[in-house]
């Protein structure tokens, strides 16, 4: 299938792993604390109150029809970030500076969404040969024919075609399906990959197109859709991507289960001595569970580990691994733990002034470790918050600038994450400040110092943490 990234239809995190480092050099000194590097942005906050004060269902038929002009290019489920005020502003952009969320500016914008709708006669389907329930521009694919496992829809030229995939439970997994849609090819270049327990995407390019692959795990099996087409078509297809993604339903009939918080790591854990979980090695011998991943710790010394003090307060018995942690201090929002058989620490330089709000957030997940672009910016109250796609599990985990530059850490994450397709889209979470985790760290005894690397990409910032950062598991 042909092949190139999406730029529009980019997935909702990017997850990579962290290779170990050698601990950081820490400085004799602590820099004085200082008020965080941006201030709110008054026309943000007066959209995001706009917005948020629209029904839900208003929310998510605006952004629904910001992806059809062209302007939205996220996940649509209602919440207020970054994309959608940006979508908005480009709405406001074609219309001669007309507030975009008055209701006739509104009625505008719906109404050309669904002129773009029904140009490619999109219809949500629900298709008999997967089981899955997709989007399908039928306009622009009309031929339709079967395939093993799922459907093929195709335009009349071959040019642009779109697939249902599924495989019946055992007859593969996601990690075969991952490996195989990554493999090196000579003449494709994979652009994006992202995999999670309960999914994987894929994207890659050719010197003539671009394709994008979603395959979510479950108890029926794997389902999934593959899209290709021709680069010169992306100013068309690009949107459809997205509005596809946003439909893809892989287990439509599966009963509603409840959000989860946290996922088992997938990791071999260490060697302890224990039986496995659900075997127990007497009789009499308690079933052993694995600990449930609450939150992220960054290794900041020997033995010690740094978090926020709302993973301890959602969990009083943490874990490292097979380790037990102990809390050594708890305040300004910041925890301090011991534990045993932890990686090398490596504490980055803190975060240094810089006009640029991007930022990277590194956290621990049931996978491993994943690696979340974002944006961070101060709301009116003054407090600093970070806008990314975040995970289960990312209580705690560090922020960086684009140098790799410790920004803050994330203050706490929702107890009940509004999911979409398996995936919790962009959103708003409190970070502790750099200065008050300097401070908090020079009360324990563990010095910092300003960052001095220069800004590189999101893979090169995420290293400044490489290896240092860990899951913490929780047993009740």
């Amino acid at each position: 299938m042909p092949a190139r990234a999406l730029s529009a239809a980019r997935p909702l995190s990017v997850a990579l792993a962290l290779l170990a480092a050698p601990a950081v050099a820490q400085a004799p000194k602590v820099p004085p604390p200082r008020a965080p590097a941006t201030a709110p942005d008054p026309a943000f906050e007066a959209m995001r109150a706009a917005f948020e004060a629209l029904p839900e269902a208003e929310r998510k038929a605006l952004q629904d029809a910001l992806v059809w002009t062209g302007d939205y290019n996220s996940v649509v489920n209602g919440a207020f970030g970054r994309r959608t005020f940006e979508a908005l502003n480009a709405a406001r952009a074609r219309t001669a500076g007309a507030d975009p969320l008055d209701p006739r500016s509104r009625a505008a914008i719906l109404a050309a969404g669904e002129a773009a709708r029904k140009a490619v006669r999109f219809a949500v389907l629900a298709d008999p040969a997967s089981g899955a329930v997709l989007g399908v521009p039928e306009r622009m694919v009309p031929k339709r024919s079967a395939v093993p496992g799922g459907t093929r829809w195709q335009s009349a030229d071959g040019r642009l075609t779109l697939e249902s995939r599924s495989f019946p439970a055992g007859s593969t997994d996601l990690e075969a399906l991952f490996a195989r849609a990554t493999a090196p090819l000579a003449d494709r270049k994979v652009t994006y990959k992202l995999k999670r327990p309960d999914f994987i995407v894929v994207t890659g390019e050719t010197a003539s197109g671009r394709s994008y692959l979603r395959y979510a795990a479950g108890p029926a099996g794997i389902r999934g859709f593959a899209i290709g087409y021709e680069a010169a078509q992306a100013a068309d297809v690009d949107r459809l991507v997205i509005a596809i993604a946003n439909s893809f339903v892989p287990f439509p009939n599966a009963p509603a289960e409840a959000p989860r918080i946290a996922a088992v790591p997938a990791t071999k854990p260490p060697a302890t001595g224990l039986p496995p979980a659900g075997m127990t090695s007497q009789v009499t011998a308690p079933q052993v569970t694995p600990p449930q991943v609450v939150g992220t710790g960054l290794v900041v010394a020997p033995g010690r580990v740094l978090t926020a003090s709302s993973v301890v307060e959602t969990c009083p018995n943490l874990r490292v691994g097979a380790a037990p942690a102990k809390v050594l201090r708890s305040e300004r929002g910041l925890a301090l733990l011991e534990a045993a058989g932890l990686p090398a620490p490596k504490l980055p330089g803190l975060h240094g002034t810089s006009a640029s709000e991007d930022r990277v957030v590194v956290a621990a997940d049931g996978a491993g470790v994943s690696v979340a672009p974002g944006a961070m910016f101060a709301a009116m109250s003054g407090e600093a918050r970070v806008t990314a796609p975040l995970q289960p599990g990312s209580a705690g985990a560090p922020v960086l600038d684009r140098a790799g530059g410790l920004a803050g850490l994330v203050a706490r994450y929702p107890a009940a994450p509004r999911l979409v397709a398996g995936v919790v889209p962009p959103a708003s979470f409190p970070v502790i400040p750099e200065d008050v985790i300097a401070a908090f760290l020079a009360e324990g005894g563990i010095a910092t110092k300003p960052s001095a690397a220069t800004a590189g990409s999101v893979g090169a910032a995420a290293s400044a943490v490489g290896g240092a950062v860990i899951g913490l598991g929780c047993t009740r």
